[in-house]
This record gives C-alpha cells, sequence and structure tokens, in this order.
C-alpha cells in the first residue's frame, strides 16, 4: 500500500489572499518562473455567492439554515437561519427566522431575531421581534411585541412564542 507523507499546512491570512508554504520541488520550479518565490502558493480570496431564491411556485416543510442569503417568494413551512433574508410580497412563512437582516415583504407568522429588520409597507406579520434595529415602513401590519436587544441573534426565544419543530 501506499503512505503519505504528513505535511503540516501553515495558513497565513491577509486582507487580499491565503498563503500556504509549498514543499513541492515541481510547485517550487513553477513559482519560480512566474514570480520568482518558492515559499509561498498565492490562493484567490473566496467570492461571495449570490442569494439563493425559492420561486413563487415552492413549499418547503423543514427548516432552512446558510451562512449566505436567502430571497423567499414561495412557502416555508419550518424555521430559517440566513445571513440576508429577504421575504417577498407574496411569500408566506411559519416559523422562526434568525438572520442578521431580514426584510419583509409578505407573512410571517413567528418569532423574528435580527440585528436589522425592516419592515416594508406590504408586511403582514404575526409574532415577536428581537432586534438591534428596525424600521417599519406605514401601512405594514404587526401583531406582537418588538424588543430592542444589543445581541438579538443569541437570545432566548420569549416564553409563549413557538417554532416550528
Amino acid at each position: 500500500m501506499f503512505a503519505k507523507q504528513k505535511q503540516s499546512v501553515d495558513k497565513k491570512i491577509s486582507n487580499q489572499s491565503e498563503k500556504i508554504p509549498s514543499n513541492d520541488p515541481n510547485l517550487n520550479t513553477i513559482l519560480e518562473e512566474t514570480n520568482g518565490s518558492n515559499d509561498e502558493i498565492m490562493i484567490p480570496p473566496r467570492v461571495k455567492s449570490p442569494p439563493s431564491l425559492l420561486s413563487t411556485d415552492l413549499f418547503i416543510k423543514g427548516n432552512l439554515a446558510t451562512a449566505g442569503d436567502i430571497q423567499i417568494e414561495g412557502s416555508v413551512e419550518g424555521n430559517i437561519k440566513a445571513n440576508l433574508l429577504t421575504i417577498g410580497q407574496n411569500a408566506e412563512i411559519k416559523g422562526e427566522i434568525i438572520a442578521e437582516e431580514v426584510v419583509i415583504n409578505g407573512s410571517i407568522s413567528g418569532t423574528i431575531k435580527g440585528n436589522r429588520v425592516h419592515l416594508t409597507a406590504s408586511a403582514k406579520v404575526n409574532g415577536d421581534i428581537i432586534h438591534n434595529s428596525i424600521a417599519i415602513e406605514s401601512g405594514a401590519h404587526f401583531e406582537g411585541s418588538i424588543e430592542k436587544s444589543e445581541d438579538p441573534l443569541n437570545k432566548p426565544i420569549p416564553k409563549g412564542a413557538a417554532a416550528v419543530s
């Protein structure tokens, strides 16, 4: 059988790229020809992916979790965790929402926890909102309580509010 030597990978992260030392002689030759450096390999920075889109004809029963952004135009029965969550005008959500930023144009039934929460004029929210910053446009429909918190994403759900399991 074959055995491969274990090599430690030492990562240094800069603002523009990651650098990884190389012990591969072939790679060192290539690097010497390109830029004269045989110490490190340059890895380009990660590119932010576009938001995931759930279309109007889509119904999801279950929880959604991502470190990225989601735009929901359809229906979701379950809890949602995202960085930026945009709820479309015809969207219907039943469950807890946890996001850095939440923009609501449609209907939500459940607790919302977000650093920045924005209810547009077409929003219909039935549930509690725990936020650091909130904006409610004229015409938005809201039933529930609003609580300001310095760290809303880690605050426990208030008693009486139910999350979908």
